[in-house]
């Protein structure tokens, strides 16, 4: 995993175990053919190579970072303390924690004033959903993605509704 030019959403993992959960938002990016990136960083195992990735993402034209980290998940919060760019944690469930990915969640949303960190659901939904997060926040200032966005969001009221037909 290496840092890409041209990217937009860096998605950032704790570990290469946390690489099945994360592909969730990749997925999503991909779907809406956002440019994007995986990197492993650890803020606790590579703490240099965290603060050197933290400080050039927005220098590349990074524009959001997503951080998905379990047990303590202080990544996101050290990655946020290092840039100026939007940052999205996704706590993530460990199975070296008996806490179920709690303690994961608590990490990443009791930030310190000043250091904001968005914090999504535990796993697979809350990567899905930082994805998704973060295409509402570039297209802010893109109206084709927006108009992506809104096909989206009617494909999933749709859907509801062919689900209640079948029942």
């Amino acid at each position: 995993m290496k840092e890409e030019k041209g990217t937009l959403v860096s998605i950032v993992m704790g570990s290469d175990s946390d690489l099945p959960i994360m592909k969730e938002a990749a997925s999503i990016l991909t779907e809406f053919q956002i440019p994007h990136e995986l990197f492993l960083t650890s803020a606790h195992r590579s703490p240099e190579r965290t603060s050197l990735f933290a400080g050039r993402a927005a220098g590349r034209g990074v524009k959001i970072i997503i951080v998905g980290a379990g047990m303590a998940a202080h990544l996101a919060g050290v990655i946020a303390s290092q840039t100026p760019l939007p940052v999205i944690g996704v706590p993530l469930d460990s199975s070296a924690s008996p806490l179920y990915g709690f303690d994961a969640l608590l990490s990443t949303v009791q930030m310190p004033g000043g250091i904001p960190v968005a914090a999504m659901a535990i796993g697979k939904a809350g990567a899905k959903n930082a994805a998704l997060m973060a295409i509402r926040i570039l297209a802010l200032e893109d109206e084709n993605l927006r108009g992506k966005l809104d096909v989206y969001i009617r494909e999933m009221a749709d859907n509801v509704e062919k689900k209640q037909q079948e029942l």
